[in-house]
């Protein structure tokens, strides 16, 4: 049995939005926030960069049904706190999700992993092979991206420290990445305040801030991710993929699907990097549809 740990969650957060009973546990010394909702076979929400669980909402509210939808926050993120010296890094959220899944006890895992999500996931899912039988992937990567233009710069501008700078003190991510990432909706003013007082102090950004930067830094972190791959290679797996998306192109996805040899892939005309917030409907029939018997 997992050890609760006691935290309030926070009365800026709206019920309507977000109608999951927030539960806390101590996972190596971090306060993480998660939802638990729902029975049947277990589904794990892995979230990206700047977002939280509150990102699945309207994914779980259309699974709990007949799935147990479990989705955390890293810690920095969301309702989730981390002890004095995180470093917020990618390989350490790794190592936490680790603990959590361990911690729950969780088998027969679906990852559902959405951006910096599925890099994470694929981790823990390498380390844990036993616990997970299927794979859900959206608009992700899963080796190092080192040499390519593309994230070199986006690394490099908003990694430096100008750029951690801005992200710190005008919640520059949430501002701009939460708004571009959805591309077949706009999100509501009610959204937008539950991304940014998720965030609200430049201490709290710190979590987000660090991420950019470790594009490039995490080399040696991603070359394991990489190298990983065959132990999870043969699960079955789902690609949801938004095909407006800026960060995440068509050579990524093609690169997914020749990894995962037994895979579906459902392009999302339209759709941007959130492509489970930007068109949950079609995230969800496509996620229904790969599952039916």
């Amino acid at each position: 049995m997992a050890d609760t740990t006691k935290s309030v969650r926070p009365g800026w957060v709206d019920d309507s939005l977000f109608p999951f009973e927030s539960r806390f546990l101590e996972v190596d010394g971090h306060t993480v926030h998660y939802v638990d909702e729902g029975s049947g076979p277990t589904l794990l929400f892995l979230h990206g960069n700047p977002t939280w669980s509150f990102l699945w909402r309207d994914v779980i509210r259309a699974l709990r049904g007949d799935f147990r939808c479990v989705a955390l926050d890293y810690p920095g993120f969301g309702l989730s706190t981390a002890q004095p010296g995180y470093r917020y890094l990618p390989e350490e959220h790794a190592d936490v999700v680790t603990g959590f899944v361990d911690k729950l006890g969780l088998d027969g895992v679906t990852l559902v992993g959405q951006d910096w999500g599925g890099l994470i996931g694929l981790a823990v899912a390498q380390r844990r092979p036993g616990a997970f039988d299927r794979l859900t992937l959206a608009n992700t990567w899963a080796w190092p991206v080192n040499g390519e233009l593309h994230f070199e710069a986006f690394s490099r501008i908003l990694g430096g420290a100008p750029g951690r700078f801005l992200v710190r003190r005008l919640n520059l991510l949430v501002n701009t990445f939460i708004p571009t990432g959805h591309r077949r909706r706009k999100p509501s003013a009610a959204e937008m305040t539950h991304y940014r007082r998720a965030l609200d102090t430049p201490g709290r950004r710190q979590a987000s801030a660090m991420l950019p930067h470790r594009v490039l830094a995490s080399r040696e972190f991603f070359a394991e991710v990489e190298a990983g791959l065959p132990i999870v290679a043969q699960l079955p797996t789902l690609i949801v993929w938004g095909d407006a998306d800026i960060a995440f192109r068509a050579q990524e996805r093609e690169r997914l699907e020749a990894t995962f040899t037994d895979h579906k892939t459902v392009i999302v005309a339209g759709a941007g990097t959130y492509v489970e917030s930007d068109a949950p409907e079609e995230f969800v029939a496509a996620f229904r549809a790969w599952t039916a018997p």
